[in-house]
């Protein structure tokens, strides 16, 4: 179950690191309102996974969902380049959260 609550923390991260770019440097009151309460859920998530996986593994698979889906919403939704040596970098963390589920 701890895997499952991480992999939410995880999604919520993306939710509310995208969030961000609609705030309008928190002056939209809707996206505002959806980032802080994505931010709030996926750190409490964050915290239920950490009561069974070990602490470095649980903060670096969260921020690496986060980092990953984050990296991919910005070249689908904003138009963010896809290059060859992004797209790279994107599968190293990847295999880094691979890496670490599989060791844990």
């Amino acid at each position: 179950m701890s895997w499952l609550y991480l992999l939410i923390a995880g999604l919520l991260e993306i939710v509310w690191a995208i969030g961000l770019k609609y705030t309008a440097g928190f002056t939209r009151l809707v996206p505002s309102a959806i980032t802080l309460a994505a931010m709030i859920a996926s750190v409490g998530f964050l915290g239920l996974a950490l009561r069974t996986i070990p602490v470095g593994t649980g903060y670096a698979v969260w921020t690496g969902i986060g980092a990953v889906g984050t990296a991919i919403l910005g070249i689908v939704l904003l138009g963010e380049p896809a290059t060859a040596a992004r797209l790279l970098c994107i599968g190293v963390i990847v295999a880094g959260i691979v890496g670490l589920k599989l060791v844990s």
